[in-house]
């Protein structure tokens, strides 16, 4: 699955740390998740939609061999 959060934190001049703060995670799982590492669970995904005020879809999108 690849994922936009690394663009929509710049659109909002946010680093990993604020968005962090944000949804209650840490810094390091916030670039797990932006490098693929990790895949969110459905509640950290409404999370961070909510705080970038998107809908998931345009955050997270599925890959061909997902």
């Amino acid at each position: 699955m690849k994922n936009t959060i690394k663009v929509e934190r710049a659109k909002k001049n946010w680093t990993q740390e604020d968005l962090a703060a944000k949804i209650g995670i840490s810094r390091q799982s916030i670039n797990s998740i932006e490098t693929g590492k990790f895949i969110p669970s459905t509640l950290l995904t409404l999370k961070m939609a909510k705080v970038f005020g998107v809908n998931v879809e345009s955050i997270f999108q599925l890959e061909e061999q997902d």
